[in-house]
């Protein structure tokens, strides 16, 4: 591409526990922090912003438009334009898809692609309350199971298509335990010698006690490796997966700010890295865990690169045997994969991890030195999504 898309600005916020300390924050608060904190860095003013797009799974009772919330709240103008984009653990990272494409096709200058999310605050709900409950018994259904967790089509959650991977691989729960405790010892390496503070923007928290600033991922200071172990399967009554070596519910929000190169140049901005390729793949819903090697394999060949040549990965960790499967497929080896830790150990809040992963990843290869890097998800309902970016 002559022109390609450029990545001029990133942040997130820290991940919050369930109903830990972003409890009482709203998606489209945390979202406004990152895209606020990725404006600053890119150097652009807020009048410069074409459109926002952010991920947001679980939108109910979070109010209207949650991305024009979100931009409104960063400071943006009236005049710019705003999506809600929801395409599950994808829909981070879909944002930057769809952001690509304005950019090339010249609709947009300027775009903030993103993704928010408040799984402690996804409500319960009535659902058939607006009909009436005539007689009997009714059922409060989970917000966050129905339309984040769970499978649309057989009703199963998530886990149990891990547990079947899990099968498939011979991934024993011995080895997903392993996986999972080197994803926390990363994540508190990373945190202790500083890592993430390239990527968190501090979020402050008001009450009558005073602020509390929140610029730390909240789990994995609280996780106990020596526990891992010995915890109960939690889809299977004889299964592997567990609730640590599976992803952590969560809350939190991250942004990026993308621009064609030469509007960069013409604006005198930076840019941090080049967006080499993206690449989507679809295949059966009960084998979503599988499909970001499909996804991958899509992105490596628009970018021209072998699996060998890229310098760092980061595959979402919405189970250990995702990830596991991923470096099996395509022969990857795990120093060159979510190095500092994954969402086993830092959290997965679903519509923001598409963005959080694409973040994370470009912060390493600045750390690192390094040059090439893939950003990978699975998607509910049978999706992968991935990204390659070149730094400049």
């Amino acid at each position: 591409m002559s022109d390609p898309i450029v990545i001029v600005g990133i942040a997130r916020t820290a991940m919050g526990g369930m109903q830990g300390v972003f409890s009482n924050v709203t998606a489209p608060e945390l979202g406004a922090t990152a895209i606020k904190a990725a404006l600053e860095e890119s150097g652009l003013k807020p009048e410069d912003v074409d459109q926002v797009l952010m991920g947001c799974v679980l939108p109910a009772a979070t109010g209207q438009a949650p991305a024009r919330q979100a931009a409104l709240a960063a400071g943006l103008p009236n005049s710019v334009s705003a999506t809600t984009v929801n395409k599950v653990c994808g829909s981070g990272m879909k944002t930057i898809h769809m952001a690509c494409d304005a950019l090339a096709t010249g609709k947009s200058h300027v775009v903030i692609a993103g993704g928010m999310e408040s799984m402690t605050n996804a409500p319960y709900m009535l659902t058939k309350a607006r009909g009436g409950y005539r007689l009997g018994h009714g059922e409060v259904t989970d917000h966050m199971f129905f339309d984040g967790l769970q499978d649309a089509y057989s009703g199963e959650l998530m886990g149990t298509f891990a547990e079947n991977t899990a099968d498939k691989y011979s991934f024993s729960r011995e080895s997903q335990d392993a996986f999972a405790i080197e994803s926390l010892a990363r994540a508190n390496k990373a945190i202790e010698d500083g890592h993430f503070k390239r990527e968190i923007t501090p979020f402050t928290i008001s009450s009558r006690k005073g602020d509390t600033v929140v610029d730390t991922d909240e789990q994995p200071g609280n996780a106990r490796p020596d526990k891992i172990p010995s915890l109960r399967p939690a889809f299977r009554k004889d299964g592997t997966v567990t609730a640590a070596n599976a992803s952590s519910i969560s809350d939190g929000a991250a942004a990026l700010v993308l621009m064609r190169k030469s509007d960069a140049e013409a604006r005198g901005v930076k840019p941090l890295a080049i967006i080499r390729a993206e690449a989507e793949h679809s295949h059966e819903p009960e084998w979503f865990t599988t499909a970001p090697c499909g996804a991958m394999k899509k992105v490596l060949e628009g970018a021209g690169w072998a699996a060998s040549e890229v310098d760092l990965y980061e595959i979402n960790e919405a189970f250990a045997v995702v990830t596991m499967a991923a470096m099996h497929e395509l022969d990857i080896p795990h120093d060159k994969v979510n190095v500092h830790g994954g969402a086993c150990a830092l959290g997965h809040p679903l519509g923001a991890s598409g963005a959080r992963v694409a973040v994370t990843l470009l912060a390493a290869l600045e750390t690192y030195g390094k040059s090439k890097g893939v950003a990978s998800l699975c998607i509910g309902g049978g999706e992968g999504i991935s990204l390659a970016i070149e730094r400049v």
